[in-house]
């Protein structure tokens, strides 16, 4: 995944440095080995919504690394009866990468991209780049651009921040 990733930001002429660091997957964590502000990581996690009694959706829903997903939220935007966490197993299938290193990109038709706004008003994204060594600071307008993401309110305050 991350050649796929290298290949396509290169492809699409993207603004962003590769940044090696020590292995670690935890956004709050990472971010201080990277050097950038929580705000400024891409916190990716796939969700599953439940819509009706046997129709499931997988969304990668990309938040500030300072807030958290807010699972109601994402269940009542895609009008569902019930929203959690994919299991390991499932995010890791659809994301293409393990857990703590998945990419704000998705390349999977049942994976969907839901990003929060309060990321996209960010200059510059940082996240692992599918790998817990490296990371990607990418220049917002230039994911957008590539990703043309749906963006939602999907992100709630961090517990035991300040909203």
């Amino acid at each position: 995944m991350y050649e796929k990733l290298i290949d396509l930001l290169d492809s699409e002429g993207a603004r962003y440095r590769v940044l090696d660091h020590a292995p670690e997957g935890r956004t709050d964590l990472v971010s201080e080995l990277r050097g950038n502000a929580l705000a400024q990581a891409a916190k990716c996690v796939v969700v599953m919504v439940k819509i009706g009694k046997r129709t499931r959706r997988h969304v990668l829903a990309v938040v500030p690394g300072d807030r958290r997903v807010d699972l109601a939220g994402l269940r009542d935007l895609l009008g569902g009866s019930y929203a959690a966490f994919a299991s390991q197993e499932v995010a890791e299938a659809l994301a293409g990468s393990a857990s703590g290193t998945i990419l704000p990109f998705t390349w999977h038709p049942d994976l969907e991209l839901i990003v929060d706004p309060a990321l996209v008003e960010q200059e510059e994204l940082y996240f692992n780049a599918a790998r817990l060594d490296r990371s990607i600071a990418l220049s917002t307008n230039d994911y957008v651009a590539i990703t043309r993401p749906r963006v939602e309110r999907i992100a709630t305050a961090a517990a035991g921040s300040t909203p």
